[in-house]
């Protein structure tokens, strides 16, 4: 393929590929309560959709770097791109609880191989001084999906079914491939290597047990002690997966990589923030329908302006990281983002939907400009060699950090409301701003890891979109 035809359209291949990802998860949190309400479950109990969703991007990532190194990038992006389309029908057509989870974790595999090999395209063609504009390019398209989920999903739940908002994958499904087959470049690894199954049976099985054990310890349906026990289990898989990968040529997730500082500081100090914004997508909802009784098409249109200003923030992210570095950047906008989410600790029956609007676009704008620079800065220093496995980690570990963020948004809130039934709506606000307290003030501590920066860190980035731009 000519490499500037490719630079020019495999932004827009990997956008409708994310658009479609988006689209369909801030879908399905604006219809959890019409969900709970038709398969005959509770609001709080049906996270377990999107937790399963979640959890099996983070599980089944680290196999998509060695497939597209093995395979090569056109070839499983297209496969991820069907079975995503593929399970989207499933979901619609599911009768229950268990069949409906089945399919989100299919949906997730298919997702989990978009993510990674979309962002290693993405890497391989652009150099570093274009890096941050070309994923901030990737990023707009894409945040159109947050944009119009809530609101599409909101009229598609008050006027039609639930059912259906997993059917508008199918169009969105059609249109990626069309423009896989046309542009997207096919990367290989320089040398293949051996799938690690030892790493990903202990890695895999780490992950999965710790976020199944969040989920249904915010249950109630485990005793203390089989939660400690399977807690002690789950750590230990993950700590003997270190060792592993410390001892094995070709390890699923090389932790050499941590070596790095930037590299280390954006995916680490990523993690514990996405902690405190993960469970957001699912408790905003809940607190927009049950906590001040808006219809869902109400509560999606509450979702626009966190979405608007993301897509406004992603224009300005370039000159603010120029001006003041990524270290300073982090720091202050990381405070900032758990202030925002402490705010909606505030927001009641009688607060005036102009605030909420404005505390909306302060969300959106803050972590925006969050993720951007956590996104972009890992890659700084990485030689072009380590990209894949780099792309893979860090995609890996961000989707942990959001399947626990949304564990423990839901286990805080349950753990608030205590022994009081969910169809007390007063008790379910009060328990939800305990919850965005408590989340806010996780965000400001994780912070801190953005200390260890140097002032000039990630500048192969930052600045070298300079001579770009002029």
């Amino acid at each position: 393929m000519n490499h500037p035809t490719v630079k020019r359209y495999l932004p827009w291949v990997v956008a409708t590929a994310l658009f479609m990802e988006q689209l369909d998860s801030t879908i399905v949190n604006t219809a959890i309560p019409a969900m709970a309400a038709s398969l005959h479950a509770t609001p709080l109990s049906l996270k377990a959709v999107v937790a399963s969703y979640i959890l099996s991007l983070a599980v089944c990532i680290p196999v998509s770097g060695w497939m597209a190194d093995r395979y090569g990038t056109r070839r499983v992006f297209s496969i991820a791109v069907i079975i995503f389309t593929l399970s989207s029908i499933l979901c619609g057509l599911a009768v229950n609880v268990p069949m409906l989870i089945a399919a989100r974790i299919l949906q997730g595999m298919g997702a989990a191989m978009m993510l990674p090999v979309g962002k290693l395209a993405i890497i391989r063609t652009f150099p570093k001084s274009e890096l941050l504009m070309a994923m901030n390019f990737v990023i707009i398209p894409a945040l159109i999906g947050p944009l119009l989920g809530p609101t599409v999903g909101g009229l598609i739940v008050h006027w039609l079914s639930w059912r259906e908002i997993f059917f508008i994958n199918v169009p969105v499904g059609l249109a990626a491939l069309y423009l896989i087959h046309r542009h997207m470049p096919d990367y290989r690894g320089d040398t293949p290597r051996p799938l690690d199954f030892i790493g990903l049976a202990l890695f895999g099985s780490g992950a999965a047990l710790l976020s199944w054990l969040l989920e249904i310890f915010g249950e109630h349906e485990i005793g203390m002690t089989p939660a400690i026990i399977l807690l002690l289990i789950s750590l230990s898989l993950l700590v003997a997966y270190g060792w592993h990968a410390n001892h094995t040529a070709y390890p699923l997730l090389r932790l050499t990589l941590f070596r790095v500082r930037t590299f280390r500081v954006a995916v680490v100090g990523g993690f514990v923030t996405r902690l405190g914004v993960g469970g957001l997508p699912f408790l905003l909802p809940l607190l927009y329908q049950l906590g001040l009784g808006l219809p869902a098409w109400q509560s999606g249109l509450l979702m626009m302006p966190t979405a608007a200003a993301a897509m406004g923030m992603k224009l300005l992210s370039g000159p603010i990281l120029r001006r003041y570095g990524y270290r300073r950047v982090l720091i202050l906008n990381t405070v900032m983002m758990g202030l925002t989410i402490s705010f909606f600790s505030l927001v009641d029956a009688a607060t005036p939907m102009a605030l909420i609007v404005v505390l909306g676009l302060a969300q959106g704008f803050f972590n925006s400009l969050q993720f951007s620079s956590m996104n972009s800065m890992a890659y700084a220093d990485i030689e072009t060699s380590d990209s894949s496995m780099a792309s893979t980690i860090s995609s890996s570990l961000q989707q942990m950090s959001l399947s626990f963020g949304l564990a423990c948004g839901s286990l805080i809130t349950s753990g608030y409301l205590g022994g009081l039934p969910q169809t007390d709506h007063l008790a379910v606000t009060n328990a939800l701003h305990y919850a965005f307290l408590t989340l806010g003030g996780l965000t400001i501590l994780s912070s801190l890891s953005f200390w260890t920066l140097h002032s000039r860190d990630g500048e192969s980035v930052s600045k070298g979109n300079l001579q770009d731009m002029q």
